[in-house]
C-alpha cells in the first residue's frame, strides 16, 4: 500500500487508516471477534494507522485494540489517540478536560489499556474552553520529552487555535471531519494547515455511513447515535439519500461502489490528507481497499462534485449541543 507522511514532522503512514470507534458500540452492538479480525486484516493488508479515543466505550476501545495487538510488532504501527472527553457511567457526555495534569493522567491509563510503551500521535479530542491550548500542547510536549508520546496532533479546532498550538510545538496532523458532504475545512482550515505543514487525518469520509450506499433507516439500532444526528432525521435524510443516489450513479459508471467513490474523492484531494475508515467488519474494509487503487482524473472529481455539490447536505454534522463545542465551526 502506498505510504504518505503526515505533515512536515509527522510519521509516515499508509494511504488510509482504520478508525476503531465503531467497534465499541457507538453505532449499536458490535462483534468483538469480528472487530479484532478486522484490525488484523487491516494490518495484514498494509494499513498501519489505528485511530482511537480513550473515551470510546469508556476505555473499551483501547482494551480491544490492546488485545488485538498482542501478536503484532509494535514498531510497525502508528497509534493515534484522542483524549479529554468526559463521560458518566451511563455514557452521557459531560464536557472536556485538557488541563496539563489531566493530560498526563489520561496517557498513563491509555498506555496501560493498550499495552504499549508510547503513543505515536496524542491529541485533545476538542478544545477545552477553560484551558489555553498552549498549556495542553505544552503538556504533550513534556510527554514527548519523557518518551511516552512521539507526535502532537489536534482535532476539530479552528485556524486561530491551530496557529497557537503550532507556536508551542510542531503539529503532525489535524484530525477533522472531511467528506463530500462535509467540506467546511476547504475555506480556511485546510489552507492554514498546508501553510504550516500540518497533515490532515480525515474522519467521517462516508458521513457515518450516510453516503456509503449501505445505510438503511430501518437497520439503525436504538443505541446508534445516528438516531440523534440531524443528517439522519426527517426531511434531511430524504434529501441526503437523494444525493447518495446521484453519487451511486456516477460511481457505477466508473466501476466503483458508492463508498469507494466517496473515499477515492477524499484521497484525490491531496497526499496530505489521509482518510480514516471506520470499518467494523472485514467486508467493509475490503471495499475501502478498493478505493485506494482508484485514480480519479480532474474530470472524475468534477463529475462526483456535480453529483454532490458543496454545501448540498441537509442538516448539521452533529446535534446542536455538540456543534457548539466545535472550535472548528467558529
Amino acid at each position: 500500500m502506498k505510504t504518505v507522511k503526515l505533515g512536515k514532522t509527522g510519521p509516515t503512514t499508509a494511504r488510509i487508516g482504520l478508525g476503531c470507534m465503531g467497534m465499541s458500540g457507538m453505532y449499536g452492538p458490535s462483534d468483538r471477534e469480528e472487530a479484532i479480525a478486522t484490525i488484523h486484516a487491516a494490518l495484514d493488508a498494509g494499513m498501519d494507522l489505528l485511530d482511537t479515543g480513550d473515551f470510546y466505550g469508556m476505555g473499551h476501545n483501547e482494551m480491544l485494540i490492546g488485545e488485538a495487538l498482542k501478536t503484532v510488532n509494535r514498531e510497525t504501527l502508528v497509534i493515534s489517540v484522542k483524549f479529554g472527553a468526559q463521560r458518566d457511567p451511563a455514557g452521557a457526555w459531560l464536557g472536556y478536560d485538557a488541563r496539563p495534569q489531566a493530560v498526563k493522567t489520561f496517557v498513563a491509563y491509555t498506555l496501560q489499556r493498550l499495552g504499549v510503551d508510547y503513543i505515536d500521535i496524542y491529541r485533545p479530542a476538542r478544545l477545552d474552553p477553560n484551558v489555553p491550548i498552549e498549556e495542553t500542547i505544552g503538556a504533550i510536549a513534556d510527554l514527548i520529552e519523557a518518551g511516552y508520546v512521539r507526535h502532537v496532533g489536534l482535532s476539530e479546532v479552528g485556524v486561530e487555535t491551530i496557529r497557537k498550538a503550532a507556536a508551542v510545538h510542531p503539529i503532525a496532523d489535524l484530525q477533522i471531519e472531511y467528506s463530500l458532504v462535509s467540506r467546511g475545512i476547504e475555506d480556511r482550515i485546510l489552507p492554514a494547515c498546508r501553510e504550516l505543514g500540518i497533515g490532515i487525518t480525515a474522519y467521517g469520509v462516508l458521513s457515518r455511513g450516510l453516503i456509503s450506499g449501505h445505510w438503511k433507516p430501518e437497520a439503525t439500532a436504538s443505541s446508534d447515535f445516528r438516531r440523534h444526528s440531524p443528517r439522519f432525521q426527517g426531511e434531511n435524510v430524504e434529501k441526503n439519500l437523494a444525493l447518495v443516489e446521484a453519487l451511486s450513479a456516477v460511481a457505477e459508471k466508473k466501476g466503483m461502489t458508492t463508498a469507494q467513490a466517496a473515499i477515492a474523492w477524499v484521497i484525490a484531494k491531496g497526499d496530505d490528507i489521509v482518510p480514516i475508515i471506520g470499518a467494523r467488519r472485514r467486508e467493509r474494509l475490503e471495499e475501502a481497499f478498493g478505493a485506494v487503487g482508484q485514480v480519479l482524473s480532474e474530470a472524475d472529481v468534477a463529475e462526483i462534485e456535480k453529483a454532490v455539490p458543496k454545501n448540498a447536505a441537509a442538516g448539521d454534522r452533529y446535534a446542536a449541543a455538540q456543534m457548539a463545542m466545535l472550535d472548528s465551526e467558529k
